[in-house]
């Protein structure tokens, strides 16, 4: 296997820049270049040399395979950031016999082959490196500390012990099995079928602390809207005018509420017209609000917003406080006035959301957890009709065991491989 090498922290000036070496020749043909390594993990200071020319003097850590990132030999060089000094490394480094420059994601992809990571490891490190905000990170980090590893290797032990059962019923066939294991299989399934659909119903909590949450700021024209926006978003986003009818499309800023991923939607006024481009505005604003997590709808401004009703779970709020103060919770966008509360209260709701959240963060855990459940339930209600479905039982329960194995990548995730790792930068 290649020995490979690339910059791990971002390109441009730097106080420091970190250069990773992994392989089988990362320690030896890198020791004419810095001397001598200290001891594994510790950083010595080195002068690197390309000959008799000195590159820089650098830490130099040395990672064994046993205790690397990638289940290899690791060698990082943190270098002076000069841009100058790192291309002259990385040249060096180049020159040497077996030595390639890394693609995109190849650290983490030899940390998955050597079992370092599973598949749910790197997808929860690529979460990890795209996070924006504070809830974003946390939940990334459980799934790359191996928190689902942990539930789907616990789920798959109690189906070996369910499947071991049922083998054993069918291999003593002929003979008189002295306990009945029919209830130790059900409740091993009901309990696995249990905290499955716990997973399947919190994974949309997950899907939008990953994605993040639309919340809609839903009005009549004039209302606001667009000065709200710009508060929100702490800069001039939307157009505003004193005149009705200026926002035609639905505009987007994407913030940090609270540490929620919120993505804050200014839509057109909502009224009837005649005005066929202010038409195609007015229902793609009702089509937007609708699909939306949340809506604020602002009251005030040119009449009342007609083509969305307001629900329960709606959060509606007074406009233009700086003009005039209704009834509940007052804001203006222009003064700022009753925003913080607006925040505190959007946050809360969507926390509440996030409260139940699942481990499993994508699409394809999901369809994993939804094939789990179906050969669950299949199985279950053999088991439950007698001793002539012991076969069938069986092969459902090795389905889903099989399933587990997806989750984390043990089989049949090759063709996966290529998209994921496709998101990752050189150095990862």
């Amino acid at each position: 296997m290649d020995t490979i090498y690339a910059l791990a922290t971002a390109r441009g000036k730097a106080g420091v820049a970190v250069v990773r070496v992994s392989g089988p020749q990362a320690r030896d043909a890198l020791l004419p270049m810095v001397g001598s390594f200290g001891p594994p993990r510790v950083a010595a200071l080195r002068v690197l040399k390309d000959g008799d020319e000195v590159l820089d003097q650098a830490l130099v850590l040395l990672f064994e395979a046993d205790r690397s990132f990638t289940g290899e030999i690791v060698v990082e060089l943190h270098l002076h950031g000069s841009q100058a000094i790192v291309q002259a490394v990385l040249f060096r480094l180049g020159q040497l016999p077996g030595f390639r420059l890394a693609q995109a994601g190849e650290f983490t992809r030899r940390a998955l082959e050597n079992g370092r990571l599973d598949l749910a490891q790197v997808e929860g490190l690529a979460d990890l490196i795209e996070a924006e905000t504070e809830l974003q990170r946390r939940q990334a980090m459980r799934v790359f500390s191996g928190a689902l590893g942990e539930r789907s290797e616990g789920w798959r032990r109690k189906l070996i012990r369910a499947a071991a059962l049922i083998e054993a019923v069918l291999d003593f066939a002929d003979e008189d099995v002295p306990v009945d294991v029919r209830p130790e299989v059900l409740a091993l399934i009901d309990t696995v079928v249990a905290e499955l659909q716990a997973e399947r119903e919190g994974y949309t909590a997950a899907e939008r602390i990953r994605d993040g949450f639309e919340v809609a700021i839903v009005g009549a024209p004039n209302a606001g809207k667009s000065t709200l926006l710009n508060r929100l978003a702490g800069r001039k986003a939307a157009i505003t005018s004193e005149h009705a009818g200026t926002t035609r499309d639905v505009l987007e800023v994407r913030m940090d509420l609270r540490g929620i991923p919120v993505t804050v939607l200014d839509t057109a006024g909502l009224r009837p017209t005649l005005d066929p481009v202010e038409a195609m505005g007015v229902a793609l604003a009702i089509e937007r609000a609708k699909a939306a997590d949340l809506r604020v709808f602002l009251m005030g401004g040119d009449g009342t917003p007609e083509g969305i009703d307001v629900q329960a779970d709606d959060i509606v709020v007074q406009g233009k406080s700086d003009l005039a103060v209704g009834e509940g919770l007052a804001i203006s966008g222009l003064t700022g006035h009753g925003v913080d509360q607006l925040v505190d209260l959007v946050a809360g709701r969507l926390e509440q959301r996030t409260a139940g959240s699942a481990t499993i963060i994508r699409a394809r855990h999901r369809q994993v957890v939804e094939q789990s459940i179906g050969a669950l339930e299949s199985a279950r209600l053999v088991v439950m009709s007698g001793a002539d479905g012991d076969e069938i039982a069986a092969d459902a329960l090795r389905l889903a065991i099989g399933l587990m194995d997806d989750l984390v990548g043990r089989i049949g995730v090759e063709d996966l491989l290529g998209e994921i790792f496709a998101s990752f930068c050189i150095g990862k």
